[in-house]
């Protein structure tokens, strides 16, 4: 019989993940690479070619064996959203006309390591406007990058939503703006123009002031400030309680560029310590949104080993 991975409410997440990424290399043992190979601080969200092994190439059972992998490194609602991105390609390539190919079978998984025997491993489930990267040190896992876009951003019908899986983080954000008073907004509000992309991009290390901070949480009124948490939460609520990312709430900012009204290009980012959050609504008539959570000192597991360090210290 086919072996059976279930992560049960409030179970320690390393361990299914470890568990879980053996089984998918059980079907799919190409996917597998060493831990120092050069891909594996590695972030590509466009149609790109990219480590790994193709869904393609996988028979239903190792396609499986990769949902159920992701599956350990998103809660159910974030899982939910990452399942409406992939299916989107098939939309955005009847939109296209098909003259691009896309299609939902184009996402890649690759595992860095091995999780049988190595304490330290990575694993990646990547595709358009898809990655999601988790480095482990025995029971410590770091938790990011997690890259989820949308094109379409929201698919309508009759001047109703019928699918947009990142609507919640643009209401949200515009929540935030409009319960700010006028001095609060007039700082969180630092460019006009939205920029091309969000700051980071693809970088394997991400700037972790890419630009000005905007407006302080401190400086938030008690119904904004509020907003400011719930919005941070949405993003590091995306993985497992266990290996939520840490805020720290005393250096926590929002900033805002490029127009403020519904259906015009705009981008926000929050910054704190060690956290990076940026989203934009920018191209195809702002409808066609990114998103990502990142940690600049401990992405893909840091770049000084700082798993390793916490673990020493703590374990």
């Amino acid at each position: 019989m086919q072996s059976q991975t279930v992560r049960s409410h409030g179970a320690p997440t390393a361990p299914a993940m470890r568990e879980a990424a053996r089984a998918f290399l059980a079907q799919a043992p190409q996917a597998q690479l060493p831990f120092d190979d050069d891909t594996r601080r590695w972030l590509e969200y466009r149609p790109r070619p990219r480590p790994g092994v193709c869904f393609t190439a996988l028979d239903p059972a190792a396609r499986k064996a990769a949902h159920r992998l992701l599956a350990t490194a998103l809660q159910p609602h974030a899982y939910a959203q990452a399942m409406a991105i992939i299916a989107l390609e098939e939309v955005l390539d009847r939109e296209e006309g098909w003259e691009r190919e896309r299609h939902s079978n184009d996402y890649w998984a690759v595992v860095y390591g091995d999780p049988a025997h190595d304490d330290r491993w990575t694993w990646r489930l990547e595709g358009h406007h898809l990655s999601v990267t988790m480095t482990l040190d025995g029971d410590t896992v770091a938790p990011s990058p997690i890259f989820l876009g949308a094109n379409p951003h929201a698919v309508r019908y009759a001047g109703r939503t019928v699918l947009s899986p990142l609507a919640t983080e643009e209401r949200l954000a515009r929540e935030l703006l409009d319960a700010m008073g006028p001095s609060a907004r007039t700082e969180a509000i630092v460019a006009d123009r939205p920029p091309a992309d969000i700051y980071s991009g693809q970088a394997p290390a991400a700037d972790p002031s890419p630009g000005p901070t905007g407006v302080a949480a401190a400086r938030l009124n008690r119904t904004a400030r509020a907003l400011l948490d719930q919005l941070v939460a949405l993003y590091t609520a995306r993985v497992p309680d266990d290996v939520a990312p840490p805020v720290d709430a005393g250096g926590l900012s929002f900033a805002w560029e490029g127009s403020t009204l519904p259906g015009h290009g705009h981008y926000y980012r929050i910054t704190a310590s060690d956290l990076l959050i940026e989203y934009d609504n920018i191209q195809n008539d702002a409808n066609h949104a990114h998103t990502v959570l990142r940690r600049p000192r401990s992405d893909f597991g840091g770049s000084a080993d700082p798993l390793r360090a916490h673990r020493m210290e703590h374990h």
